[in-house]
């Protein structure tokens, strides 16, 4: 791997310098992570530094009090980050509203201590919860009248969970054909069994995939009906929210979001940074908010097109946002490896990056060619930036 590339190692650029971090920003992508199994990752830690506690404190707080009177149930963020109590799918409304707070903390940070404007980075979106963290820090909504609206419908989404097995089918060889995916997961929810739909597309061979009451498994006997060359189906046996799926038909949670949002103001700014929507594959305007958030109930994140979107724009970092980021790491990283591999042996990846930075010929390439650029994108972990440099705090 090159000097400059860290998909691997994204711990090699928390020295990264304040000044370095503000001059990249025209050439930055901020990548906020979405829910997982786990969410408290360090937040215990940013809680633990003098300078950071009292605005994560706030948020945490805020946060808390949204729950609460949303849910009926006392929250206590606070509490929970400063105990280290990890959260399940029966507390799914604290992790939502504490993975929004975080969020928002860790991007507040960087102005307040560090001058960082956030707002200036070429480009932001984040992957299923990640997308209204985004739409928060960047201004468009504010904490407690955005966080109201997952917390309203965890418990709904929580309860769907049940029998639902999420898979991951991929490809070793060509691109999934994603119609004849959708057309198999229609025709197997047809049979009145249960519901199963794409939830993610990670890459042009690999999607993610949700089924209730064994559908997932009567798709894995069926995969010879999508392609003549073998397909793999690899099962996670976590629960998941089936969110990004048709399943949240089932309590009508979509129509029940859009109606929260009629009633929910936003406001675009001259510092509101641009937004990618993984929902629509659009930015984010003050025309298509409340639209675009509707689709992000229930339609299948593109997080392919982010990635794609973040090397067709010539961005040479990525900030990802939250506690402990995932997927889009992994994401990046495998795509990085990908290109390495195909690579290997021939002309160097400085040299073939650099090809689609001449105009003329990356007019006459193809634009797949952008993605030669994967090994050399600068990752930076900003819960791990933000601790690394609060021992330089004066």
């Amino acid at each position: 791997m090159s000097e400059s590339s860290s998909t691997d190692n994204p711990d090699a650029n928390q020295d990264w310098s304040p000044d370095q971090f503000t001059q990249s920003l025209g050439k930055t992508a901020f990548a906020f992570r979405g829910y997982n199994v786990t969410n408290l990752e360090r937040t215990p830690d940013l809680l633990a530094c003098e300078n950071y506690r009292p605005i994560l404190e706030e948020n945490l707080r805020q946060a808390s009090l949204v729950a609460s009177q949303t849910t009926g149930k006392s929250v206590d963020l606070v509490s929970r980050v400063e105990h280290g109590r990890e959260t399940s799918l029966a507390t799914y409304h604290e992790a939502v509203a504490m993975i929004l707070a975080v969020e928002l903390t860790q991007v507040e940070l960087l102005g307040k201590f560090f001058s960082i404007p956030w707002g200036q980075v070429k480009l932001s979106y984040g992957f299923s919860l990640g997308e209204i963290g985004a739409l928060i820090a960047g201004g468009v909504f504010q904490l407690a009248d955005a966080a109201k609206i997952p917390i309203s419908l965890a418990e709904d989404a929580a309860n769907l969970s049940l029998g639902v097995v999420l898979g991951v089918l991929f490809s070793r060889g060509r691109p999934l054909e994603l119609d004849k995916v959708h057309w198999l997961c229609g025709d197997i929810t047809s049979g009145g069994g249960g519901t199963i739909g794409v939830s993610a597309y990670l890459a042009p061979n690999s999607v993610l995939v949700i089924g209730q009451n064994g559908t997932l498994d009567e798709f894995k006997e069926r995969l010879g009906e999508l392609s003549t060359e073998r397909l793999h189906l690899r099962r996670n046996e976590n629960q998941w929210p089936p969110l990004h799926t048709p399943i949240v038909w089932q309590h009508h949670i979509p129509d029940r979001a859009a109606r929260l949002l009629e009633n929910t103001p936003f406001e675009f700014s001259p510092t509101t940074p641009p937004i990618f929507s993984l929902a629509t594959g659009q930015l984010y305007n003050q025309y298509n908010v409340r639209q675009s958030l509707r689709c992000w109930v229930d339609h299948p994140q593109q997080l392919w097109n982010a990635v794609d979107r973040t090397l067709n724009e010539g961005i040479e970092t990525v900030v990802h946002v939250g506690p402990r980021p995932n997927i889009i790491p992994a994401t990046f990283k495998r795509v990085s490896g990908n290109v390495e591999s195909q690579t290997k042996g021939r002309i160097g990846l400085r040299a073939l990056s650099g090809i689609i930075k001449r105009p003329w010929l990356a007019g006459i390439l193809p634009k797949s060619a952008n993605l030669l650029r994967a090994p050399q994108i600068r990752h930076v972990i900003l819960e791990d930036w933000l601790i690394t440099h609060h021992a330089k705090l004066k």
